[in-house]
């Protein structure tokens, strides 16, 4: 089994978040229609943010010492208005390292680091993810309220847990 590290992104690595991001919204051009500028790249107007601004915390994420993926997490306020979460605002993995427990290992890494209210939430007809999300919070906290996408205020689903200190 290979090993998953996470490594808090420093702005000399952005270059590494910025080619990571370009397959991540590739892959959600399923979802998204979206397409490429000009320049034959997909924008993301945040990518400063992440490494700039003290809300964010990025991290990349290495399988036996590759680069295999990211997460990008946010303190902010709940969605639904319950109060202060670690929102996992976008998180990708390598197709590569799919369906090995990356993503698992990698989601458990994080909830351990940054033990209270966690709020995760899934673009509406992402299935998968929405199925994935379910599945390892489920293991992990045991139980989380659920906002189904049709009284959800995204217009997606949205998962809230609690992870306990370790």
């Amino acid at each position: 089994m290979s090993s998953v590290d996470l490594v808090p992104i420093t702005p000399g690595e952005k270059p590494v978040l910025a080619a990571l991001l370009q397959l991540y919204i590739y892959d959600f051009t399923e979802f998204t229609g979206e397409d490429l500028d000009g320049a034959g790249r997909f924008p993301h107007e945040r990518l400063d943010d992440y490494v700039s601004d003290p809300a964010r915390i990025p991290f990349l994420a290495r399988v036996s010492g590759t680069w295999a993926g990211f997460a990008l997490l946010h303190r902010c306020e709940a969605k639904d208005g319950r109060g202060p979460v670690m929102d996992m605002e976008q998180f990708f993995v390598m197709r590569k390292y799919r369906r090995q427990r990356t993503g698992e290992k990698m989601a458990v890494l994080l909830f351990e680091r940054f033990p209270g209210h966690w709020q995760v939430r899934e673009r509406h007809g992402n299935v998968p993810a929405q199925q994935f999300w379910r599945t390892i919070i489920g293991r992990y906290a045991g139980s989380f309220d659920d906002i189904p996408a049709d009284t959800s205020p995204t217009g997606g689903p949205i998962q809230y847990f609690t992870s306990p200190n370790p």
